[in-house]
């Protein structure tokens, strides 16, 4: 390889690491950001359980549209209570993803 290649290589390497940050567990994260003062696993506390969300987009591709829901907040789908937005600062992109799969899955 020559030198130009690889520190095209390198360069490459170093992108991907750095835009793929390590993922949490998602439990802890959706602890961290707050989810689950509202939100439980088996039972609806303020908002729906995580088995009620899970149940009522079983066999749906939603994950973008639940991730946006999040950024978002939303209303009226589980309830009159609205869900306030969730930013990136409260959890990032790729724990968010990996939190409302983790959901689904339940």
């Amino acid at each position: 390889m020559t030198p130009r290649t690889t520190l095209a290589w390198t360069l490459a390497a170093l992108a991907i690491g750095a835009s793929a940050p390590a993922l949490a567990n998602p439990t802890e994260a959706m602890n961290k950001a707050g989810c689950l003062a509202c939100h439980s696993v088996d039972k609806k506390i303020v908002g729906p359980s995580y088995k009620d969300v899970a149940a009522k987009y079983k066999g749906q591709d939603v994950v973008a549209k639940l991730m946006q829901k999040v950024r978002t907040g939303g209303k009226d789908v589980f309830g009159p209570v609205p869900m306030p937005p969730t930013g990136p600062d409260k959890i990032t992109d790729a724990d968010l993803k990996a939190a409302i799969e983790f959901i689904l899955k339940s």
